[in-house]
């Protein structure tokens, strides 16, 4: 019996190891901090801090947490007990007056997503809407299981959905983004392909994607220009997980 026990232990103790969430906040000078990607490097694993700052993540004590941003500078945290004892703080500094002085090609990169990299609560919208909606998702000739273009379609139909605002500023529109990366010297097609990491073959689905987010046009205004930026990689960064998690098939295919 007590062999028993001790096995049962022995098997149980490194899965309570692992099973460890950090639950922390991230801040500025200015206050709390949204849309940052935090990763995991130990694990590989990554989540982005919501509208409060807020985040939560599977991680251990000694796993190596980076903080990313185009508008901050990169952190590497090594966790400590203390992290786990109570919510995390985790301050950033912020680089804005520096990218508005480099030129878009010298901007930090946004790394690719890849399967296991998604933020949870659009990836579960996602998940139940296709099992609850079928055929939304897969058109009648459909050979090759999730369409991208009706995928990216329906999801745009969530977002406004759960967008129910009466904004002063109409939101942006394809033909507006579109302008926009054809004639800004800022906000132009290197940024989107390059920076953004855009496939040159996705970009116009990715701007009926940033049309459905709803952003507000009051941020074409030169002085927004950094704000519009931020919508941009948070777009392109729920972007690249669709395109992970259900458009590789068909990239291959076209």
């Amino acid at each position: 019996m007590r062999q028993l026990i001790f096995f049962v232990l022995l098997f149980c103790l490194p899965t309570l190891q692992y099973a460890q969430t950090l639950k922390g906040i991230v801040y500025d000078a200015n206050g709390i901090v949204k849309n940052i990607k935090i990763h995991n490097k130990t694990q590989n694993r990554f989540t982005i801090s919501d509208e409060e700052g807020l985040f939560s993540l599977v991680a251990k004590v000694n796993d190596s947490i980076y903080f990313e941003s185009v508008f901050y500078h990169g952190k590497t945290i090594r966790l400590k007990p203390s992290h786990f004892e109570d919510l995390a703080v985790f301050e950033l500094k912020e680089i804005l007056t520096e990218l508005d002085e480099v030129e878009v090609k010298e901007e930090a990169k946004q790394p690719i997503f890849h399967q296991d990299t998604y933020n949870y609560e659009l990836q579960e919208l996602i998940k139940a809407d296709i099992k609850n909606n079928p055929h939304l998702y897969l058109p009648e000739n459909a050979t090759y299981g999730v369409d991208l273009v009706y995928l990216i379609g329906a999801v745009v139909k969530l977002f406004k959905k759960n967008k129910k605002r009466d904004p002063v500023y109409q939101p942006i529109t394809y033909k507006q983004l579109d302008s926009l990366f054809d004639n800004s010297s800022f906000f132009n097609k290197q940024l989107v392909t390059e920076s953004l990491e855009i496939p040159e073959d996705r970009v116009h689905l990715f701007y009926d994607f940033c049309e459905g987010r709803q952003i507000s046009s009051e941020l074409l205004k030169e002085e927004k220009k950094m704000q519009l930026l931020e919508e941009l990689v948070l777009s392109s960064q729920l972007f690249l997980i669709l395109l992970e998690e259900y458009g590789q098939e068909n990239i291959n295919k076209d």
